[in-house]
């Protein structure tokens, strides 16, 4: 399984906004979007504010894979689930780096119902490039 680099991690998991690209059906990428991301025990994750329905993350579950940019990195990805556990380090995450933001839009990616739709993201070293 591919992992993320010391360096990558810390830059991609420090960024306070990732630009998230899933892979159309028969070639290229789908428009960016802008959110969130969290960096957990050497692991990246997202998590869709508005809940399963939004386009992007219908879009990245059914492709599996796509692009994202972050912290001057730009990298294919491949979309994975969570590991058992991992939500309650994820929401700790999430409360550490946007508490700042207030409770009322944290409270969006936080939770039960943000588990749900929390993707890891999986580098695809052999796709590697930098912006």
């Amino acid at each position: 399984m591919a992992a993320w680099t010391d360096d990558e991690f810390q830059r991609i998991g420090g960024a306070t906004e990732l630009r998230l690209a899933s892979e159309r059906t028969g070639g290229g990428l789908r428009p960016y979007v802008t959110i969130w991301v969290v960096g957990v025990g050497g692991e990246i994750y997202v998590r869709s504010v508005g809940g399963p329905d939004r386009p992007w993350y219908r879009h990245a579950r059914a492709s599996g894979g796509g692009r994202i940019r972050a912290g001057g990195i730009e990298r294919s990805v491949t979309f994975g689930e969570a590991p058992d556990g991992a939500h309650e380090a994820i929401d700790a995450a999430y409360h550490t780096k946007y508490d700042r933001y207030g409770p009322a839009v944290v409270g969006h990616v936080v939770g039960s119902n943000a588990h749900d739709v929390t993707l890891r993201l999986v580098p695809d070293h052999a796709a590697a490039g930098t912006q």
